[in-house]
């Protein structure tokens, strides 16, 4: 009776080993927000699929290796809970200043006002703001000046209600011109503070 409990017990052990398969991997490329879509090979099974075409798919599985192109919709449809899951994408926002100076342009001013409306809305956004220079003047003036035009934007944030604590700041100076010019000359558009969002 005894063995013939435990040869029982053998045989459902391994009609669950049997039944346990490896789960199926779905890949699913998937275009970015300007709608342009990279590539990515997935390699399995001694083979390499290519996905280059957005919402090309391809499943992966135990004795399984199929690929299709799925539509919009399916694809909303069958990964929603993971695509809500998703961080929202990054934004960015730049401003400029005026020449040796911590005070916006006035076409910066009324940008300021869109990008205040746009953050406001946003729940608990992590804010970077990143200031800038032009090459004129010394390295050690311009990291001070550059981090002061980025505390002055973060000030304006937090005027209309976003937390402070959310809001990084940080000055490169003239490190990371968006033009390149000559160090004697006062390019505007290097004279900046980024908004960087997430």
């Amino acid at each position: 009776m005894k063995n013939r409990l435990v040869a029982m017990l053998l045989l459902a052990m391994l009609g669950l080993v049997g039944c346990a398969t490896k789960p199926t991997e779905r890949v699913v490329l998937l275009p970015g927000a300007d709608g342009k879509v990279g590539a990515v090979v997935v390699h399995a099974q001694g083979k390499d699929v290519d996905l280059s075409t957005a919402y090309a798919a391809v499943e992966v599985g135990e004795h399984k290796l199929e690929s299709r192109t799925l539509n919009e919709q399916e694809v909303r449809r069958r990964f929603s809970a993971a695509l809500d899951a998703q961080p929202q994408r990054a934004q960015s926002f730049t401003v400029y200043f005026r020449y040796d100076s911590t005070q916006l342009t006035p076409e910066s001013n009324a940008e300021l006002d869109r990008i205040k409306t746009a953050l406001v809305n946003l729940p608990a956004p992590e804010i970077l703001v990143i200031g800038h220079t032009d090459q004129v003047g010394s390295d050690v003036y311009n990291d001070e000046l550059s981090l002061k035009r980025a505390v002055v934007v973060r000030n304006i944030l937090i005027s209309v209600g976003l937390p402070g604590k959310l809001i990084e700041t940080i000055g490169r100076g003239k490190r990371e011109p968006l033009v390149q010019a000559a160090k004697s000359l006062a390019e505007p558009k290097n004279r900046r503070v980024e908004i960087k969002v997430r």
